[in-house]
């Protein structure tokens, strides 16, 4: 596993600058060799300007071509699986059993893009036939479909090393759709966005394409990320981290002389919502639920509930009861970066200091040497939860808030003061369905994704699957970065008018030689 830290600038590494940071084990807390290469705005002009080059020739490759080249990805991805497993267990803490199921999850994406590429149908043609005899006016011919937009930067996510990094959905969709990608190294895990940079470019040498098809930046100092988006080459950019950080690449991005789309995924409570009846069936097992989804990769997940709403009774009192015992005989574990612990204590501190809030934790002792996240509930009421809008932001970390309310309309009242979020679960049984109507219909104001008598974390990767919900979870709730719809954050609209045959694109010619489906004279259809 031999990695030298520098930025792969297309085929070519490079190291011009004089600043260096370093990988970091939070389960040891140790360095990690070698020290990265900070990018200097030189090299991230060249990444640039090798990606327009490229972009010119990328955008017309065969989508059979295009496929071929993700899956060449997947296998060079596929070939160092044990190496990247291992250095993404050294840099974040995450457990062998959690990164292979990553692994695997970020390989199926990639499939699952070869497949929608080679189909070809996401370019949503519409045809619209000329009339040249009509009555009033002559209707000229018209089509349109999707094209891409040009170069892409993608900020890898610290708590996804493979799904949401290097080779993540962000990459992975943007290249689909034909752009060149420059991706924007986590600092969190270096080594393990060198080796799959690496895999990459291979591809693309296997391939013949050209250099500035893809190029991976390191960065730790914020600048390198702003002066990406702010490059005048840049035409879009994929991010999932904290609030802070996506509202100053936003703010970055529309400040340009022509502003360019952020497409940023970031904070988000996920409320989980236990309605009566469900409580009275089987409130001990909701808290085993409730309790597994918090704590699940220590509390890491873009989608960990970190509110849990239920109605005063004894069933949640029991339910409570069983959460506290749960949460006390919890383990401790590492967070991916020590900053990102003393930001989950801090957190936790200002939430337990509010009157009204009580605090049940894991034993105490059990964080060694202060590295280790302490797994941590706590408990309020209705009104207080009105009173403090701190309890209603998020807490990232193995961490949950239980609102006890006293009526239906109290549930509702603290359901209409959530903010956007990516997810919303209800555990419901069919009479609560029938007396919380107006409850649904909130939430589907509020989220991206409604879950039934399930849990939010584990985002399947498919077709149907929305990633994404109003402010703050999202900056545009109509995009997803989970399925293959995440591909139409990266493609643009283009109408032809009264184009001969020859001159069009073949996914907008008569004959339809791609049989995909397309919207013809108002029917859909592959004729």
């Amino acid at each position: 596993m031999d990695l030298d830290g520098k930025n792969l600038i297309g085929g070519h590494a490079s190291a011009m600058g004089t600043n260096t940071f370093v990988g970091y084990d939070p389960r040891h807390g140790r360095e990690l060799d070698p020290p990265f290469f900070e990018a200097t705005r030189e090299e991230i002009d060249t990444a640039l300007q090798l990606a327009d080059q490229a972009f010119y020739k990328f955008r017309t490759l065969s989508p059979e071509d295009n496929a071929t080249f993700l899956k060449a990805i997947l296998e060079g991805l596929n070939s160092l699986k044990d190496d990247l497993i291992e250095r993404a267990a050294l840099e974040t803490g995450l457990n062998e059993e959690r990164l292979e199921a990553e692994f695997m999850r970020t390989l199926d994406q990639i499939r699952l893009f070869a497949h929608l590429v080679r189909e070809g149908s996401w370019v949503d043609a519409r045809i619209d036939h000329g009339e040249g005899d009509r009555k009033r006016r002559r209707k000229p011919d018209v089509r349109r479909m999707l094209i891409p937009i040009g170069p892409v930067a993608v900020f890898g996510a610290s708590n996804f090393p493979f799904a949401f990094s290097v080779a993540g959905g962000d990459t992975i969709s943007a290249l689909a759709a034909r752009n060149p990608v420059i991706v924007k190294s986590h600092p969190g895990h270096p080594g393990t966005s060198e080796l799959t940079a690496r895999a990459i470019i291979k591809a693309v040498e296997i391939y013949g394409l050209a250099d500035g098809v893809f190029s991976m930046l390191h960065g730790s100092n914020p600048e390198v990320g702003l002066a990406l988006v702010r490059h005048p080459l840049t035409k879009a950019v994929a991010f999932t981290g904290s609030q802070r950080a996506g509202r100053a690449l936003f703010d970055a991005a529309t400040s340009r002389p022509d502003p360019i789309p952020v497409y940023a995924e970031m904070g988000s409570v996920n409320p989980i919502f236990i309605l009566p009846g469900a409580m009275r069936e089987q409130p001990e097992k909701l808290a085993q639920g409730v309790f597994a989804s918090v704590t699940l990769s220590v509390g890491q997940f873009c989608t960990c509930p970190g509110l849990v709403i239920g109605r005063e009774g004894s069933e949640l009192l029991t339910f409570a009861e069983r959460l506290k015992r749960l949460f006390v005989q919890a383990s401790t574990g590492p967070m991916l970066y020590t900053r990102l612990l003393r930001t989950y204590e801090s957190s936790v501190g200002t939430l337990y200091r509010i009157p009204g809030v009580k605090l049940t934790q894991a034993a105490a002792g059990a964080n060694r040497a202060g590295r280790e996240a302490v797994p941590t509930l706590l408990e309020t009421d209705g009104a207080t939860f009105a009173q403090h809008a701190t309890l209603r932001k998020e807490v990232f970390g193995p961490s949950t808030v239980l609102v006890k309310c006293d009526s239906q309309e109290a549930i509702h009242r603290v359901a209409n003061l959530i903010e956007g979020s990516l997810t919303a679960t209800l555990h419901a049984n069919s009479d609560d369905l029938d007396r919380y109507r107006d409850l649904i219909l909130l939430l589907e104001t509020k989220v991206g994704r409604l879950i039934f008598n399930g849990y939010p974390t584990g985002v399947e990767v498919c077709p149907a699957m929305h990633h994404g919900g109003p402010f703050p979870s999202t900056l545009d709730p109509k995009y997803t970065s989970v399925g293959t719809a995440a591909i139409h954050r990266f493609v643009r609209p283009i109408c032809y008018q009264n184009f001969p045959q020859r001159a069009l694109p073949p996914e907008l010619q008569d004959p339809n030689s791609r049989k995909i489906w397309r919207l013809v004279d108002g029917q859909l259809t592959k004729a």
